[in-house]
């Protein structure tokens, strides 16, 4: 090899080096802007999920509130023939209604009869466990 190519190679390393100096640098900052703006985009899908979880949490609330004053409702409609027009019989209908619920579940309670007028039941307050 001559003296004018190995100038000239070393001037290409140089410039190469140099290019590299400069162009390393720029890189670190551009991928640097890229990982922010994935993170931005993440944060805001984040946002996002957290607005929409709670819009969703409201409109739940809205429709138990609504169901509570349909409950209501019914509830009074009931009172309201409760206090004209049940029988005794009916009110023994409502209990063993009651009783069967509470055998669905499990937590029917001892019920002692109490000969009386119309022989009212009597509840006890112990738990099945209680008794031997």
């Amino acid at each position: 090899m001559n003296s004018k190519s190995i100038i000239l190679l070393s001037v290409i390393v140089v410039l190469v080096v140099a290019g590299l100096f400069y162009a390393i640098p720029q890189y670190k900052v551009y991928v640097s802007r890229l990982y922010g703006k994935a993170e931005m985009v993440r944060a805001e899908q984040n946002r996002q999920i957290i607005v929409e979880e709670a819009k969703a949490r409201l409109e739940a609330e809205k429709l138990n509130a609504e169901a509570e004053v349909e409950r209501a409702k019914g509830m009074k409609q009931a009172m309201d023939i409760e206090n004209g027009s049940l029988t005794p019989v009916y009110n023994q209908y409502l209990f063993i209604r009651t009783l069967e619920k509470l055998a669905d579940k499990g937590n029917l309670p001892q019920i002692i009869y109490v000969p009386s007028e119309g022989l009212t039941p009597v509840m006890d307050v112990h738990s099945k466990a209680q008794i031997k």
